[in-house]
């Protein structure tokens, strides 16, 4: 067994299996290959300097393992440990889950990126929203990031009410001329999208196409027998969160931030760590896996794995290379959105810098509240997942998920003169 009590030790490196003991006595375990010492050391300073509680890390380079570690604790208020098949409920990675149930119709012929909504749910076309095209949606330019009307407090938990509300509002900017990111809309219109063509939920359509046939644990609606080895969602501190644009802007309830945090019923603060929280089908925000279900979710999206997203994959490199930052009316900083996935987002200029996603300049993934996040790097050859029960503050990925990520880039770099 490693121990460590303070900082891991670069003279304690090993490759193969690993174990530590943490401080707390709780144990953070797993694999790495030769070469990625450092993102073990990265993962284990989460839990010693960063605040980390519960978490999982799996990186996955030409399909193959290289990085597969979880450990602390599951439910911090009973001491249950993170286990190698503990999951937790990843917020907005989900969305990327939504958006490959997209792709996957289109690559079939069942649906059509450039084709009205309205040609689908003809009831969405009102209020101004005719001409809002699937893509539009993809790349949170519909115009419609939030909803107007007051929304009741379990909103997200029903999904026909969810439809209906998003169908009566009215766009808040002419569709296709700006951005902004759509926090739960995103999700409302792919699922509907989803039944009208499929007949089937996008939980339901999401396992029985995707998930299920790849074996990967990942739900859209999480079933009755997982929920044992669910963790615990702790939310993060009032002074974890800084001041920035978007936090300013709650000021006004009225407003696109305003409407979206206060606006979006009680989920977020009471369902997520609930049962009915988590069996609803919430296709914006309450997904449940584990940095394996991630990993293995865009390891479908590596060249050459999976001829239904091909048509994808040629579209992003070219995406990942036009797309410029634009500021984001809701989060009101510069943001990359294209097919429903965030291109890299560097704001580390600004004061803060949870303020970014910074991978790789063809990668492309999604992050989610709290600091979970997936991705995929084409040129590397290489799918990333990590996800942790504690929550941090900011805007997209807080320290613990970037040093992850940096680290990863750094092993990479190191190993590619050896090939």
């Amino acid at each position: 067994m490693m121990t460590a009590t303070s900082k891991a030790n670069s003279s304690e490196r090993t490759t193969g299996p690993l174990l530590w003991r943490l401080p707390s006595g709780s144990l953070v375990q797993g694999t790495v290959a030769d070469g990625f010492e450092e993102v073990a050391e990265a993962f284990m300073q989460g839990f010693l300097d960063r605040g980390e509680i519960g978490a999982s890390l799996c990186i996955r380079v030409d399909g193959d393992v290289v990085i597969d570690l979880w450990g602390g604790m599951a439910d911090i208020s009973t001491g249950e440990p993170w286990d190698e098949d503990t999951v937790s409920v990843v917020f907005s990675c989900t969305k990327a889950a939504a958006a490959l149930c997209i792709h996957w119709l289109a690559a079939r012929g069942l649906l059509r990126i450039d084709e009205r909504v309205s040609h689908y749910w003809p009831e969405f076309g009102t209020g101004g929203k005719r001409d809002i095209t699937v893509r539009m949606l993809l790349e949170h330019t519909a115009g419609v990031p939030v909803l107007r009307q007051p929304l009741k407090a379990d909103c997200l938990e029903d999904t026909d009410y969810m439809a209906h509300k998003v169908a009566e509002e009215m766009p808040f900017w002419q569709p296709g001329t700006a951005h902004g990111y759509h926090a739960i809309t995103f999700g409302v219109v792919l699922g509907e999208l989803v039944r009208r063509i499929t007949g089937r939920s996008i939980g339901q359509f999401f396992d029985c196409e995707i998930a299920g046939p790849g074996g990967i644990d990942f739900w859209i609606g999480l079933p009755r027998l997982v929920e044992p080895r669910t963790a615990t969602i702790i939310p993060p501190l009032a002074s974890e969160i800084p001041q920035t644009p978007f936090s300013l802007a709650l000021a006004d309830k009225g407003s696109i931030p305003g409407l979206f945090i206060y606006n979006s019923g009680d989920w977020a603060r009471r369902g997520m760590n609930t049962r009915s929280g988590r069996e609803a089908e919430i296709a914006s925000a309450n997904g449940v896996t584990n940095a394996r279900g991630l990993s293995s979710l865009y390891a479908l999206l590596l060249p050459g794995a999976t001829a239904e997203f091909e048509p994808l994959l040629r579209h992003m490199r070219e995406a990942t290379a036009r797309r410029p930052p634009l500021m984001d009316r809701t989060l009101l900083l510069p943001t990359r959105f294209d097919s429903g996935f965030m291109l890299r987002m560097d704001n580390r200029t600004s004061s803060d810098d949870r303020s970014s996603l910074v991978y790789g300049e063809q990668a492309f993934g999604h992050c989610g509240s709290g600091g979970s996040v997936g991705f995929v790097d084409p040129m590397a050859r290489m799918s990333f997942g990590y996800t942790m029960n504690r929550m941090g503050g900011g805007v997209l990925v807080n320290d613990r998920g970037q040093a992850l990520i940096d680290a990863t880039y750094q092993s990479l770099s190191k190993l590619r003169p050896r090939r």
